[in-house]
């Protein structure tokens, strides 16, 4: 039985603590899938670019790999001494979690990138709460910096080439020196700092519903992403020309003026037409609210 003793208790209190960590970045993921127009994108009412997945493996897939945020937020907690050492406790999480996603999903990759990511996240935070639960985007992101510190040379630079199987991403590397979801955590999320987030709090600013705030930091992302999903399925020059054709959105009005949002829909017809589909910038969309609900605790826009 829980009792008004039991809530204020430090140990509910710390677990409360985890909860709230992991939720927002489970409401990240969630509100990112759902919203809609997302060229090429899995969404409430479209498969996009993909043949293998849609709005109920995204949801089997985020109820699975839910539980690994609230451990790893768990283990920040808990932490004491270097960042860095998380990483491995981390690790650990993540492939049990990973081989629950694809279980759920009968071995469709729907979030391994936004999994890794979360849970680094969830990790920091939970670190940074043993001293302050009132969060700030630039503490996540340093302390996600810390706790990733070295992960692409270990992992990517001084790859061997010969091993008898390269992930994606290391093939990727190899080929076009992309760092993808590696380089993004270990820098501090630059790209969700310098473009998701003021993209994200600039639609606020607007009062337009929460759909189109999503849509606006996607559009914003894809414009400067080095996203790998689009890199592994097509190749740098196709990369080049999505990242201009979003820029061109962006100076349209994006999804706030009527002649952006038709050039939206246009490009998610392009995206399905060419199996284009920009995952990366999806996922740093999902950090991108995760982040901010962590730190502004509540949306202040319309949902509906």
């Amino acid at each position: 039985m829980i009792t008004k003793e039991t809530l204020k208790s430090s140990d509910f209190m710390k677990k409360g603590v985890e909860w709230n960590i992991g939720e927002a970045f489970l409401k990240g993921i969630l509100l990112e899938v759902s919203a809609y127009p997302k060229p090429g994108l899995v969404s409430s009412i479209s498969m996009g670019a993909h043949k293998d997945m849609d709005i109920l493996t995204f949801m089997v897939s985020s109820a699975s790999i839910a539980p690994a945020f609230f451990l790893c937020a768990h283990s920040g907690i808990n932490h004491s001494g270097d960042p860095e050492k998380l990483l491995p406790i981390i690790r650990e999480i993540g492939i049990i979690f990973e081989g629950k996603l694809l279980d759920s999903t009968k071995g469709v990759n729907t979030q391994r990138g936004i999994l890794f990511a979360a849970c680094i996240l969830c990790a920091a935070a939970g670190y940074i709460s043993q001293d302050n639960i009132a969060f700030s985007a630039d503490d996540l992101f340093e302390t996600a910096a810390k706790v990733t510190k070295g992960i692409v040379s270990r992992e990517l630079v001084h790859l061997n080439e010969k091993k008898d199987k390269l992930t994606p991403g290391e093939q990727l590397y190899i080929k076009y020196k992309a760092t993808g979801i590696r380089g993004e955590v270990e820098s501090g999320f630059t790209s969700v700092r310098n473009t998701g987030l003021p993209a994200f709090k600039d639609a606020i600013s607007k009062g337009v519903k929460l759909n189109d705030c999503i849509v606006h930091t996607l559009i914003s992302l894809i414009a400067c992403v080095e996203d790998t999903t689009i890199l592994w399925r097509k190749d740098k020059e196709e990369l080049i020309e999505v990242q201009k054709k979003a820029k061109t959105i962006l100076g349209k009005g994006s999804i706030f003026t009527e002649e952006g949002l038709a050039e939206i829909y246009k490009l998610d017809e392009v995206f399905i037409n060419k199996n284009i589909s920009p995952g990366g910038s999806a996922d740093l969309v999902a950090v991108t609210i995760g982040t901010y609900l962590l730190e502004n605790k509540q949306f202040p826009v319309a949902i509906l």
